[in-house]
């Protein structure tokens, strides 16, 4: 039987799709344009006569030390959840002490603690550990937070593993490590790949504790950065685009990497 065109889907789909590129258009397009002519021309005119003079305001001021800092505090954040959290949940899978489970159960209650109620002890133990100002001062509360998540997103994917592989493993005398690097590690890469861009992302727009943890122009972020750019161009809209097309770049590329391996996760299963 010939199918019929879902009209109303595709309409929907459409428009889901003016929604998601409007403000992307708006802030490229925008970054393009001169501050007169943005003021003179109206904010959604398509610029006449684009440039890059924007770009190169942002760059010479400070932009690159930001972007820096960001990347930093990302792969650091990252790496740490990564390293920390997949042993843990290998341990919670394969783990049948007492005090591995009640481990996990405490970790889990993190998940029940936003950032801003802690923030203060946070504070805190920075100071007294003399990290603050510190891009370390970022990164150890900002990965404590992600952890319980990822522990959990990769718990669930481990405990899809066949028993039977584990055993398989033990029979030709593999360790607990050896079975982690061997069969773990490949068979738990989508949603290692899911927790990594999901940390990613909130380790890249990290505000709250960028800016309760640091203070000095070298220690700044590109969350702060884009606040500070807001209040040295004043109305300069088109420079402020341009902070934030740049900003966006780095993490969608991430995105785009992730993303096969997150679609990979969903039409593979563990069980083959």
């Amino acid at each position: 039987m010939k199918s019929r065109p879902n009209w109303p889907a595709g309409l929907f789909a459409v428009a889901w799709l003016v929604i998601v590129l409007g403000p992307l258009v708006y802030v490229l397009t925008a970054s393009l344009r001169s501050r007169a002519d943005y003021l003179t021309s109206g904010t959604l005119a398509v610029p006449e006569n684009p440039t890059l003079d924007n770009y190169t305001t942002v760059l010479t001021g400070g932009f690159a030390q930001y972007l820096l800092n960001n990347v930093i505090v990302t792969v650091a954040t990252v790496a740490i959840v990564v390293l920390v959290g997949v042993p843990c949940a290998y341990a919670v899978v394969r783990g049948t002490g007492r005090f591995v489970q009640r481990g996990f159960t405490l970790l889990l209650a993190g998940l029940a603690i936003p950032a801003q109620a802690a923030i203060i002890p946070v504070y805190l133990l920075i100071t007294r550990m003399h990290l603050y100002d510190t891009l370390t001062a970022i990164i150890l509360p900002t990965a404590a937070f992600a952890l319980p998540v990822a522990t959990l997103v990769l718990t669930n994917s481990l405990r899809d593993v066949p028993r039977e592989l584990y055993e398989a493993q033990a029979i030709d005398g593999a360790g607990s490590f050896r079975v982690l690097v061997s069969l773990v590690l490949p068979l738990a890469r989508p949603a290692i790949m899911t927790v990594v861009v999901y940390t990613a992302l909130n380790a890249w727009n990290g505000f709250l504790f960028p800016l309760v943890l640091t203070q000095s122009q070298s220690s700044r972020v590109l969350t702060l950065g884009l606040w500070n750019f807001q209040g040295q161009f004043g109305t300069n809209i088109p420079a402020l685009m341009a902070a934030v097309t740049l900003s966006v770049l780095p993490i969608f590329v991430v995105y785009l990497i992730g993303r096969r391996f997150l679609l990979s996760g969903l039409t593979a299963g563990f069980g083959k």
